[in-house]
């Protein structure tokens, strides 16, 4: 087992390296210099490869930290309760939410495509050492932050060792139950194609997780030694299981069959999500529009994606309504909560920039458009002249500004009646400034992502995003976002400064995107 898992590892660093040495190859006045033959030079080669030894490394860790301090350690000030126990009681639900969105195992990627695919390698050897090493990643990579916010909040040491554990024996199980089921059944699900009884699943836990704290209700430290102890004894006995499993060929042939690396017979992920969408397409002839030229050509491609496009965002609505109705009960039964509350919403727009960017869709429906029009149109040279383009996204603007409103004007006004709810605010500007702020981001985001869009349209023939630019941007757009949890400003400077940024950029982009997009906005080979 250990051979195959050296053999993969090579396997896993060759493929990083080589794709390291494409993206620097993408970028802008970089791909000019470099010549193809890069991929032989030794040098770069070894340069690359430490890269892809330190990205791993750093990857242990990085994904930790933010996680734990912007999910758990980032709202505990939310709550008038014991740290440490709202801490264990978000942890807790947190990780019940991971392990059954995430067990490793079961996600499809292109090394174990070529390892047990391709290459014919032990599918068990090659699942079990992988996993393995996995899980012992999980616990080098949260135990020291498990440590450090728990000395922060009061969390006694034992449990701050027990929490990595815990993560591990709920994957385990998880783990576990997805074994059992593919004997039952015949069947292995795909974790990244969640169904809407796990969506449900995490939902729930998530409501419980950053809910029963408002009203004073936690998972208390002998519940969790409870809850920890009977983990881990089914973790264990999920272990011996996993271990003894022999079938990891069949159950992986039937998970690596939808990604297409490289082989014109197999679909790629691209396809995959492609030929998912098209079943959401209506494709009724009684569609019409009394629009002409752009319009009606754009108008006409909303109607019969408009369960793509819209979907997701009435999803949001919904969850966003829930929300709302509970943080209302919450401070109609507890006073104290009722006064945080009205603290936060003074001090935390800044929240508010991380927020509207998880849940703004211009990325996803960009893609959608790529996918399910300009994939086909780019290849008509009257598709790529610059009033053909220009126009479109003219129109295309409107519609992603239209499609992220609908979340982000419930919240804007759903916050500001939630501020009048606490006990309002002497300057009444700040209802203003709370709605407009949180709308105008709504549309920053909708204007920076087709814009990106079209200045570097990042999607190749075959539909694969290849832009090493596009995704240099969207990393910064991240950690600017991320970023702005950590301020706390004042709800009417941060929120004139934001609109005013907002707007200016945007005229800015914009601009830019008129002046250079149809000289950009073409297919990748």
């Amino acid at each position: 087992m250990i051979k195959t898992f050296i053999t993969s590892f090579k396997l896993k660093n060759t493929y990083r390296t080589n794709s390291i040495i494409y993206s620097i190859k993408q970028l802008p006045i970089i791909r000019k210099i470099l010549p193809n033959s890069l991929y032989k030079n030794r040098g770069i080669k070894i340069l690359a490869t430490i890269i892809s030894i330190l990205y791993e490394i750093i990857s242990i860790f990085i994904g930790k930290i933010i996680y734990m301090a912007a999910m758990i350690l980032g709202v505990l000030s939310w709550y008038n309760m014991k740290q440490a126990d709202v801490f264990i009681h978000i942890f807790t639900f947190l990780t019940l939410c991971g392990g059954i969105l995430n067990t490793y195992m079961l996600n499809p990627t292109k090394d174990k495509y070529y390892a047990i695919i391709l290459m014919n390698i032990n599918a068990r050897e090659y699942g079990l050492s992988n996993y393995y090493c996995q899980l012992l990643k999980v616990i080098i990579g949260f135990l020291p932050f498990t440590i450090l916010f728990g000395m922060m909040v009061g969390i006694p040491l034992w449990i701050q060792i027990a929490l990595p554990f815990f993560i591990v024996a709920i994957k385990l199980i998880v783990m576990n139950y997805s074994i059992y089921n593919f004997r039952k059944n015949n069947k292995v699900a795909n974790e990244n194609l969640p169904t809407k009884l796990v969506w449900g699943f995490v939902g729930i836990c998530l409501l419980m997780a950053y809910g029963l704290p408002a009203i004073n209700v936690t998972i208390t430290q002998i519940i969790f030694l409870f809850v920890f102890t009977f983990s881990i004894i089914l973790g264990v006995y999920s272990l011996v299981r996993i271990h003894n499993f022999n079938d990891y060929r069949k159950m992986y042939r039937q998970i690596l069959t939808e990604p297409n690396i490289y082989r014109q017979e197999k679909k790629t992920e691209a396809e995959v999500i492609k030929n998912a969408t098209l079943k959401q397409i209506e494709l009724d002839r009684s569609y019409t529009s009394n629009k002409s030229d752009f319009a009606y050509f754009h108008d006409l491609f909303v109607k019969r994606h408009r369960k793509i496009l819209t979907q997701a965002v009435k999803k949001q609505a919904v969850a966003i309504l829930i929300v709302f109705i509970a943080i209302i009960i919450g401070i109609e039964v507890n006073t104290e909560f009722k006064n945080k509350i009205n603290e936060l919403l003074m001090i935390s727009l800044p929240y508010f920039v991380f927020i509207m960017y998880c849940l703004n869709r211009s990325s996803s429906v960009t893609q959608a458009m790529f996918m399910n029009c300009d994939h086909s149109m780019l290849t008509y040279r009257i598709y790529r002249t610059p009033k053909v383009i220009l126009g479109m996204f003219k129109e295309r603007l409107k519609t992603l500004i239209v499609i992220n409103l609908l979340p982000s004007t419930i919240i804007g006004v759903g916050f500001a009646i939630l501020l009048y709810l606490t006990g309002g605010t002497d300057n009444q500007l700040n209802y203003v400034v709370l709605i407009v702020s949180i709308i105008t981001m709504s549309i920053f985001f909708s204007v920076h992502y087709l814009v990106m869009y079209y200045l570097l349209q990042p999607y190749n023939v075959n539909t694969e995003m290849k832009s090493s630019t596009y995704k240099v941007v969207q990393g910064i757009t991240y950690f600017v976002c991320w970023y702005m949890i950590q301020i706390q400003l004042p709800t009417l400077s941060f929120g004139i400064a934001t609109i005013i940024f907002c707007v200016v950029y945007s005229l800015i982009s914009l601009f830019i995107a008129y002046k250079y997009a149809p000289k950009t906005f073409k297919l990748r080979l």
